[in-house]
């Protein structure tokens, strides 16, 4: 089934001076410009394109990966502002994404990176994008249990922390004390549910909770020291920066997990790294 606004694989059907033509199902075929078609593609094979409309409704084809296809959030630049809304850089070239001021949660400048939600509006059956992620978000119960690991998109800075956008269905917040590494409007990582508060509001952390805290980094450490040879350059003295490099985790988690690896006799600790016995 062809899904406009997605990657499609397609079969070329027919080689033209200027382009490819491909199947695009009920949508009959659609030309690949010379530009964007891959070298040794011949009539026959399938390549993957993605597939959106033009200004004049007619549907085109591009090898070129957008920031985000329909029913996915990214990170855009706003490239322009007119009487109909604001137009941000989709990664499609020629084409920008119109986030409609009725979509607008605030009023965007030229020049400002947002985060975008990418859908197909009903209505006009134009691809746009909304900001107003309340009317897409928290329409289901959140069924997570503690320290399920899940998907995490960054949305908003608060005084609070962070709110993220947890599995593309529900809020979630990441209050400033489980911060740590460098987090960004847009970043995607991995997180863990913390709690799941009586109103239905749900806390995050970006490491395991509690005991599987422990358990789980001190495993990666002993799997990453098995992996180079039985030592690593990371003691209690090194820099929260290089221990999140490595392990994704506070300082502070670091020191207690070598700390109970020490006493269990798995590693020695010295003043250029911890070592496996």
């Amino acid at each position: 089934m062809i899904k406009v606004g997605q990657i499609n694989h397609l079969e070329v059907v027919k080689r033209a001076d200027f382009g490819l033509f491909l199947d695009a199902g009920d949508y009959g075929t659609t030309l690949l410009p010379n530009r964007f078609v891959p070298e040794g593609v011949e009539v026959g094979d399938f390549l993957d394109a993605f597939l959106y409309f033009d200004s004049d409704s007619q549907l085109v084809a591009t090898t070129e990966t957008p920031v985000a296809q329909v029913g996915e959030w990214g990170l855009m630049k706003i490239e322009g502002v007119n009487s109909t809304g604001a137009f941000a850089d989709w990664g499609i070239k020629g084409k920008d994404l119109l986030i409609p001021f009725s979509e607008q949660r605030a009023r965007f400048a030229t020049g400002q990176q947002v985060l975008v939600y990418v859908y197909t509006d009903k209505a006009s059956g134009r691809i746009v994008g909304t900001t107003k992620f309340n009317k897409l978000l928290d329409k289901t119960p959140a069924n997570y249990t503690r320290n399920q690991e899940v998907e995490l998109i960054i949305a908003e800075r608060s005084d609070l922390g962070f709110k993220a956008i947890v599995e593309g269905q529900h809020w979630g917040m990441i209050f400033k004390s489980d911060v740590f590494g460098k987090l960004f409007i847009g970043k995607k990582l991995k997180g863990y549910i913390k709690s799941i508060r009586e109103d239905g509001k749900i806390d995050l952390s970006l490491q395991k909770v509690g005991v599987g805290k422990m358990d789980d980094l001190s495993q990666k450490v002993l799997d990453l020291l098995s992996k180079k040879g039985g030592f690593l350059p990371l003691n209690d003295k090194s820099s929260p920066e290089a221990i999140f490099a490595a392990f994704r985790t506070s300082k502070g988690t670091f020191k207690k997990t070598i700390g109970g690896l020490y006493k269990q006799g798995k590693i020695t600790i010295d003043s250029e790294g911890i070592r496996l016995v």
